[in-house]
Formats: structure tokens, C-alpha cells, sequence
């Protein structure tokens, strides 16, 4: 789609990759989720998994739409 497109178009060097979060603990979260919202990572929980997997990713990834492990 839109992204891969885009992706094709960029300067070497540079990427575009839709990435998703997955679901996150949230205030947003807890008012859906009620205190099952706790079964899944904070922000800064989920900052920390997503940094190496952000700093894995290379020229193979252009284009694609990731979601961070959990």
C-alpha cells in the first residue's frame, strides 16, 4: 500500500516502516480493560523491549509493517 509506495520512493538510507505497537497498559487501557489491563506492559516497560528490536532493523524491513514482540 501507501507505505511500500512510499518506501520505494525514499533516498538511500532511509525507510518507512508502519510500526505496531501492540496493545500497551494505558489509563485509555484500564478504562476498557478494567484490571485485566495489567497483563500488559507500561510504556516504559514496552520502550524497553521495542529499542533493540527498533535497532535491528535494516534495509530488508523498508517497506514492511512490523509489530514490536512482546
Amino acid at each position: 500500500g501507501l507505505t511500500q509506495a512510499m518506501a520505494a520512493e525514499l533516498p538511500s538510507g532511509m525507510a518507512a516502516v508502519p510500526l505496531n505497537p501492540g496493545v500497551i497498559h494505558t489509563e485509555m487501557l484500564e478504562s476498557c480493560f478494567g484490571t485485566h489491563a495489567s497483563a500488559y506492559p507500561d510504556p516504559e516497560t514496552w520502550a524497553q523491549r521495542a529499542v533493540p528490536f527498533l535497532l535491528k532493523l535494516g534495509p530488508k524491513d523498508n517497506g514492511r509493517s512490523l509489530t514490536v514482540p512482546a
